[in-house]
């Protein structure tokens, strides 16, 4: 799908907006990363995307990726991970879920620029933080 938004038009998008996004844009790069990986029941494809899309292991992966990150993206990180939100998730605690929070809104502003290939570029670092274990 190409998207013809201009920066200036995706900056208009709240945090949380662009996060709502980028939450899906990053489970399915997680969901077909593991599909491509192995044929497996459903059940044990799912316990394998639940360890990646987590809070926690989102939360880690901001740390992998802050130094690689331009200017303009560590500039939507921060306004995704300072967004407020209502609730926080009983699996996780406040701080991993902002910082969740700053991912997706990241990937949720790259994908609205068409900016495919430093999405990939960006998830294939965070996917290599620890090795799938099938």
């Amino acid at each position: 799908m190409e998207n013809n938004l201009s920066e200036r038009e995706v900056n208009q998008y709240s945090p949380l907006t662009l996060a709502f996004l980028g939450d899906s844009v990053y489970e399915v790069l997680v969901r077909r990363k593991i599909l491509m990986a192995a044929n497996l029941p459903t059940a044990k494809l799912h316990n394998i995307k639940i360890r990646k899309v987590c809070a926690a292991y989102q939360s880690s992966a901001v740390d992998v990726i802050l130094p690689l990150l331009s200017e303009k993206e560590e500039a939507v990180l921060k306004r995704g991970r300072n967004a407020t939100g209502n609730t926080v998730p009983k699996h996780s605690n406040a701080v991993e879920y902002r910082r969740a929070t700053a991912l997706e809104c990241l990937f949720g502003y790259l994908y609205l620029l068409n900016k495919n290939e430093r999405i990939d570029e960006l998830f294939q670092i965070i996917w290599d933080m620890e090795e799938l274990v099938i």
